[in-house]
This record gives C-alpha cells, structure tokens and sequence, in this order.
C-alpha cells in the first residue's frame, strides 16, 4: 500500500515542470478576474498575469499564449508572469529573423508622444515619427488604437528598436490609386467620399486617393456660420464634382447642388404682400432672422417690428426657435434675400391717431429714456411720446428731467400735441394741473415783503421758496455781499419782490427791503 502511494507521488511531482525564471513558457488560460489573467503553465501552482498586458486585444480569441517567468513563488505562493514580456521577446526575435528595412508590417498605434507614435508590432513597440505619419489633418482620436501597414525604415539590434513609416507604405498603392481617381473625375458626377478634416472655410474630404474640399459656401443652401454645423470628422458624403484641376491637385466638391435649388421660382413661391410663417434662426441688432423653409431665410428688420413701440433689445421680445408671423415687403433673387415685415400685418395706427388719442385727453405713460431737455415715454397703446423740460412743473425751472421722472415708472399725461412727422405724442405733466400764476401775480405783488426759507445758494444769488411749489431768486445784486456770504439752506430771509415772469416762471427779489428797485415789473 506505502509502494502504491509513493509511486502516485512519484507520478505526480514528475508530471510538475520545472521553472525557472527568465524563461518563456507556454500557458493555458483558465480565467479572470477583476485585474487578473489566471494561466496554467502545468506547474503545481497556477500563474497570474496582471489584465492591463492584454490591453487592445480580445481575450475571447486568445487560448494558449507565450508567457514570461517573472517570479516561480511570489508570497502568495503564486506564479508571477508577463504576457507583455514574453510577447515582446518573441516578436523581436520574429522582426530581425523574417523582416528587414524596407519590408511592410501590421502595427497597432498604441500612444502619441513626443515627435510622433508608437506602433504595436508583434508585440514590440517601434517609433512612427509624425513626419512618415501622413496624419497631418486627422485627430489623433481618429488614429490611436487603429491597425495599418507600415514600411520599416531602419531596425537597430544592437538598441532592439526601429523605425516606421506609414507615408512610405502607402505611397506607391496611394500613387496607384490617385491615377486611377483623376482619370475617372469629371465635372458633374457623383462621388463618395470621407470627412478627413474641418476648418472655418470648409471641409476636406478623402475621395480614396485624393483630397477634395467642400467650400462652406456648397454644403447648403441656408447661410451656416461654420462646417461643422452640417459635418463631422468621419462622416461619409455623396457629394458632386463641381470643378478640378489635376496640375494643381485640386478637386471642389458640393453637397447643396445634390437637391433643388429653393430659391429658384422663389418670387412665384412668395409673392409681395403674401403671409407667411417661420422660425427665428438667428437675432442681430438690426433685426431677426425667420427660417421659411430649408434653405430659405427673410429678415424682418428692426425697423418692420412696430408702428409704435420704439424697440432697443429684439432678444427681450423674441428668442430663437421661436415662430412668428410676417409679410413679405421685397424679394432680390440675386442676393438670395428676403425682406419680411411683422408690423405690416396690421394697418399703421398713425393713419387714424387722431381717432385714437385726442388732444387733452389723459394718459398714461412709461418713462423710457431721456434726451437732452426731454424725456421718452411709451404710451399703453405703443405710440412713443416725448414730453419737455418746459412741461414738467408751472413754477419750478427744471434742469434735469430725470430727477422728476424716473426710468420705467409709469404717470399720467395730457395730450397737448401730435407730432406726425417724428411720429411722437407730445405730452405735458404740469398741464394736468391749472396755470397757477394768474394766482401768483395777484398773491404776490410788485413790492410785497415777505420772509421765506434758503433753498439754494450759488455764486450768482439765492433761490428762497415762497410758497410750497413757488421759488423765487435774489440775485447777488440785491443783497449785501456779507449777509450772502453767511447764507445756508433753510435760513429764513426777508425778500421784497421786485419781478414776475410768469412766461418764463421766475419770480426776482431782493433782501435790500428799504433801497427801491427800478426793474420791478410783471410779466404774464
């Protein structure tokens, strides 16, 4: 029985291959897990490769591999190996054996560095210098992790490194192939090709041999701002040869004349005064662009938005994607330009604004902006107004209209013109109230003494208030130079009122009580 199990042990120690480390072996997969390959080399342990060896290629496919002994017994007891490292040494002993310089190989190009690529060959990176590349207008996005064949420009054993080019393997298929394209070209027809590359005034597009560029201006018959609204990199296109010229190596190439052109017969499509509806594509400050059909744009300018209402900021009353409804007022063919009206769509109110607005009517109306001695006001109706320094108060002089009505709020009016030619209602505030100064000149008269309060002091006289709207001014002529002197608001000072003008709103006084004036007058 003893004899029995000590030949079963025999047995099975024989059967366990001895390793050793640095050499390369054989190994089955057996399976994974989260970062490992687990492998059987026949050993009386199994091996483990770390996953990220495999990366780029399908595990699915791989059963037996060349595996590298890093370590026979690590402290888990396991078999620590490399899949890279064996794989390497063996496609380098495979490239100096089976290939020389000059020779075509299958790499993958795993990493962009510094001057070029990497490329995966049996398992042994060699340098692709970007200069042998002919990846000029590709993202590398587009190249990392791709296969291609590759001329072998110098190999080093003594370094175990080489050199590829990519520009050199294809040159002579590549030559072959740009024959054969250029005599098969020919304006109007219709070839295939692949987005290579986008810049601001195009594409470039591979037709297999030779590049051709797709002009902005040919991939649509709408305005688009840049190429890469219609195309991407690695799109393939029908697109019709437009014009080239083999001596120059140059191929133009159009995607729009592949479908009708929308603006042929367009004056018959859309006829002066027609309605129509689109979609805002685009706004400016001059005005908004409306989408008709594909192709087809009008604009309405800022100027066709309203009779009345005077618009600053189109993005406050319209947003893109919007639709809207409009006129049409123009069509200019050539120019491929539509000029569209929205506030055409009614009749302009400034034909019937007496029917609408009569004079001395009240209304109501929001400050919109100031100008010089004036305010603009936009009525509840959308007509413009304007209304005057002159017309804000009966008594006060008013030098900045914006302390008196400010910005965005909204008062009450009166009507007291209508100015067609600038299309603005005229308006007046201290019109709401009656013409005090009938009242004035008979409350105070030529020669009344009176104490009032400093409101102001200036180097040129005194502004006292009178009443509790009613200003009056002492020039520095009528009073003494010391009592100016010592003046500050709300000091009260006896005054004898020597002028009114009630035309220009101004009340003259004077602090010498007892001295007689020779300007005293009234002036209605």
């Amino acid at each position: 029985m003893e004899e029995a199990i000590k030949e079963l042990e025999d047995a099975y120690y024989n059967s366990i291959k001895e390793l050793k480390e640095g050499e390369i072996i054989k190994g089955k997969i057996l399976g994974f897990t989260s970062n490992e390959v687990i492998v059987d080399v026949g050993y009386k342990a199994e091996g483990v490769i770390p996953l990220c060896e495999f990366a780029g290629l399908d595990l699915s496919s791989l059963s037996e591999i060349d595996v590298y002994v890093e370590n026979v017994e690590d402290e888990e007891g396991k078999i620590v190996l490399s899949f890279k490292k064996a794989r390497g040494m063996v496609g380098w002993q495979t490239l100096i054996k089976d290939y020389k310089e000059g020779d075509l190989v299958e790499g993958l190009i795993t990493r962009k560095v510094k001057g070029g690529y990497m490329v995966d060959v049996f398992g042994v990176e060699g340098f692709l210098p970007q200069s042998l590349s002919t990846f000029k207008n590709i993202n590398d996005q587009e190249v990392i992790n791709k296969k291609y064949y590759f001329q072998i420009v110098k190999i080093s054993k003594l370094k175990e490194n080489f050199i590829l080019s990519r520009k050199d393997a294809i040159k002579q298929e590549k030559e072959l192939l740009r024959k054969k394209m250029w005599e098969g070209l020919e304006v109007g027809k219709i070839v295939k090709g692949k987005v290579k590359g986008i810049t601001n005034f195009g594409a470039f597009v591979d037709l297999g041999g030779i590049d051709g560029l797709l002009h902005i201006t040919d991939m649509s018959w709408k305005k688009i701002t840049h190429p890469s609204e219609l195309v991407a990199v690695g799109d393939e296109l029908n697109l019709i040869v437009l014009d080239f010229e083999q001596e120059k190596n140059r191929v133009s190439l159009g995607l729009k004349q592949l479908t009708p052109d929308p603006w042929q017969e367009i004056e018959k499509k859309y006829p002066i005064d027609s309605i129509v509806k689109g979609r805002i594509t685009n706004i400016q400050n001059y005005g908004i662009f409306v989408e008709l059909e594909k192709g087809i744009e009008g604009l309405v300018h800022i100027s066709e938005i309203s009779w009345t209402k005077k618009i600053v900021n189109l993005q406050e009353s319209f947003a893109v994607g919007d639709t809207v409804e409009a006129k049409i007022i123009s069509i200019d063919p050539k120019e491929r330009k539509i000029s569209l009206s929205i506030k055409r769509l009614e009749n302009d109110p400034w034909e019937n604004v007496d029917s609408l607005l009569a004079m001395d009517s009240i209304v109501k109306a929001t400050v919109t902006s100031y100008g010089e001695n004036c305010a603009y006001l936009e009525l509840e109706n959308g007509f413009g107004g304007i209304i005057y320094n002159e017309d804000v108060s009966w008594t006060k002089k008013i030098n900045r209209i914006q302390e008196v009505l400010k910005k965005s709020h909204t008062y009450e009016f009166k009507v007291i013109g209508i100015d067609r030619v600038n299309r603005r209602i005229i308006l007046g505030l201290k019109q709401l109230k009656p013409d005090p100064w009938p009242q004035i000149i008979e409350k105070f008269p030529i020669g009344t003494v009176l104490e009032g309060e400093v409101v102001k002091v200036t180097n040129f006289g005194v502004f006292v208030r009178l009443d509790e709207e009613l200003e009056g001014l002492v020039f520095s002529g009528e009073i003494e130079k010391e009592k100016l002197e010592s003046l500050k608001p709300k000091d009260k000072l006896k005054v004898k009122i020597i002028k009114v003008d009630a035309s220009a709103a101004k009340i003259g006084l004077s602090a010498k009580i007892d001295q007689p004036s020779q300007d005293a007058k009234v002036t209605s």
